[in-house]
């Protein structure tokens, strides 16, 4: 039970991370336009998003994929930014009206570049061979899960808060966090190694 609770906790400390805000501020782009009463969708998305991020793992415990690093933390703030410039575009737009499963696509391959830039840490933390890693990956899975779920809970009573105390509508809390965002995130796109300075 306590080696759960390692690798459980390895998986909430990996999205908590202060340092490491980038799976934060995904999460953030991809709540804001939802409230409380869309909590079906929103847990849809991030479990997808979990599903995503583990089959990288999978994929790269045995060896079936390898990718540059500077690459992979290149293309994570882009799908921050572009999560994030479709809520800008689409603010005041019903969601309902949304494909899910066109978003679901997106969420899940998302998921999976996030796990990409996790990958070469995780398989220098656990020993051993690939079948010994697998029980372990599952427990990092559900702590990311728990800790993503924390995540998504806040945005959505900040929202609340916001919209009901604050009187701002939907639509300005969408256009205002999503606008939050891309000005978060460009720099690390600027800033990124890939441009080889």
């Amino acid at each position: 039970m306590s080696e759960f609770w390692i690798y459980f906790n390895t998986g909430l400390r990996h999205v908590l991370d202060i340092n490491a805000y980038d799976h934060v501020l995904f999460l953030i782009a991809l709540t804001i336009p939802y409230a409380f009463k869309d909590w079906q969708r929103v847990l849809l998305l991030v479990t997808l998003f979990t599903v995503g991020h583990t089959m990288a793992l999978l994929l790269s415990v045995y060896g079936l994929i390898q990718i540059k690093v500077n690459l992979v933390e290149f293309l994570i703030p882009i799908t921050i930014l572009i999560t994030a410039v479709f809520h800008l575009f689409t603010a005041g737009k019903n969601s309902k009206k949304e494909s899910i499963s066109f978003i679901a696509l997106v969420t899940l391959f998302f998921g999976i570049i996030h796990g990409l830039g996790f990958s070469n840490y995780f398989n220098t933390i656990l020993p051993g061979n690939a079948t010994a890693k697998l029980l372990p990956l599952l427990e990092f899975a559900l702590g990311i899960e728990a800790a993503q779920i924390i995540v998504v809970l806040i945005v959505l009573i900040l929202s609340y808060i916001v919209q009901t105390v604050f009187r701002f509508s939907k639509r300005d809390w969408t256009l205002v966090m999503s606008a939050f965002v891309i000005g978060v995130v460009l720099p690390m796109i600027i800033e990124s190694e890939i441009w080889g300075r």
